[in-house]
């Protein structure tokens, strides 16, 4: 064997990326806080279904909730959620996966929170201008998807809270966009 056939034994290894599934989720709170419980395994459109649990939660939680307690729910929702975050990508072995949605739940909350009240109408408008800022990225959406996502170390476990700080930043700054447009709208339209 020649030597630029030999096997590179000094680079680690980076893991395979798991698949996520009903087992995996299960295994860990973190993991299912992070799927949401189970809004990330949707074969098709995962944020956008978690996003749309979001809604549904929102709707379903706010007879009980006042601007303290949604305030106070959301942060810990982040707070919670830069940690199943960052723990799930580490087990999952990919920086940002697209199973993660919890990151889509509390941004919505979020948006929901700060545009009620409303009508159904405008909550709709909402739904669609945040999985627009969401998905396209555009501008500072786009600077804070790509702001932690540079470390290249894996093996760090600071790379997976940086990597779970990008996760969380992305829909967060989505969410402000989304708020910010429909309160120009408002102010427009009088």
């Amino acid at each position: 064997m020649q030597p630029s056939q030999l096997p590179d034994h000094s680079a680690p290894s980076k893991p395979a990326p798991v698949r996520p599934n009903g087992r995996f989720m299960w295994s860990r709170t973190a993991h299912g806080v992070a799927l949401a419980w189970g809004c990330g395994l949707s074969p098709w459109a995962p944020g956008t279904v978690g996003t749309l649990w979001a809604w549904v939660s929102f709707a379903l939680l706010s007879p009980w909730m006042n601007d303290a307690r949604w305030g106070l729910l959301i942060v810990m929702a982040l707070a919670g959620g830069v940690w199943a975050c960052a723990v799930t990508a580490r087990n999952l072995g990919t920086r940002d996966p697209s199973c993660i949605v919890w990151d889509e739940v509390v941004a919505f909350w979020m948006v929901l929170w700060l545009v009620t009240p409303t009508d159904w109408d405008e909550q709709l408008l909402a739904f669609g201008l945040f999985r627009l800022f969401d998905i396209a990225k555009p501008g500072p959406v786009g600077w804070a998807d790509r702001l932690f996502h540079e470390a290249s170390d894996t093996s760090s476990k600071l790379t997976w809270w940086k990597a779970s700080m990008g996760i969380m930043l992305d829909d967060v700054v989505a969410a402000f966009c989304t708020v910010l447009v429909i309160a120009l709208g408002r102010s427009l339209l009088g």
